[in-house]
């Protein structure tokens, strides 16, 4: 068993984020998850917060820091989606995504880099998605902020990577989520064939990837994108 460490995962309360806390309860970490709605899994510390209003964050942060102490590890999972094509897209659509997906982002991983410098010590996550890469039909705003997120995790990599803080991407493809499920049978078995493993992969494969990040054995991984996505996206 690794040492436990304070967790903390955005939009924990359902996918992939749900899967990401319940894999790291398991493993006997701290585990605290930021919800707009609902209630994160059994075992974790639910704080309402959400990623684009900066004070919600820091009573969040500090919730969890009475509670469990400092954020150890962070997981920046929370995100929205607002597909259209580029032509029908409205600025709102763009600025939206934006402000939940990268920013959100940004104000979550400044607030959480505190506490970490201090203690020499610190594991980023933030998880991004094949399309910030191979790109999407319909998802410009979405894909801009997922490849964003790389060059985020490469800077405070060269920033912070002397203090023993690390930052990597996880990149999923298609998951088995509700948001998956909900898709036409035609359009899943369509995308199926463009996935090498033929299949979309289980939300607790990303999450077990997630923690093994997290964990000791990846002490000397910064600034890497790890794709979980059966061969989807290769070679970008």
């Amino acid at each position: 068993m690794s040492t436990p460490r304070t967790v903390l995962i955005t939009g924990g309360n359902r996918g992939i984020g749900r899967s990401i806390a319940e894999e790291f309860i398991s493993l006997g970490h701290r585990v605290a998850v930021t919800v707009r709605s609902g209630e994160g899994p059994a075992g974790s510390l639910t704080v309402k917060a959400d990623v684009t209003d900066p004070a919600s964050l820091d009573a969040a942060f500090a919730e969890v820091e009475e509670k469990f102490g400092p954020v150890e590890v962070l997981v920046a999972n929370a995100g929205i989606t607002r597909d259209t094509l580029l032509m029908r897209m409205t600025d709102e659509e763009f600025e939206e995504v934006v402000n939940t997906n990268l920013n959100g982002v940004f104000r979550v991983l400044r607030r959480a880099t505190k506490g970490m410098i201090k203690a020499r010590f610190g594991r980023v996550v933030l998880i991004g998605s094949v399309v910030g890469l191979l790109g999407s039909a319909g998802q410009v705003n979405y894909s801009s902020t997922k490849s964003a997120l790389v060059g985020m995790a490469r800077s405070v990599t060269r920033e912070l990577g002397a203090r023993g803080i690390t930052a990597n991407v996880v990149a999923p493809g298609f998951i088995d989520t509700d948001m998956t499920a909900a898709l036409p049978e035609a359009q899943q078995d369509d995308y199926k064939k463009r996935i090498p493993a033929g299949r979309f992969a289980s939300p607790e494969e990303v999450a077990k990837v997630v923690a093994w990040l997290a964990g000791e054995d990846a002490g000397y991984i910064s600034g890497a994108v790890i794709p979980v996505d059966g061969g989807l996206g290769m070679g970008h």
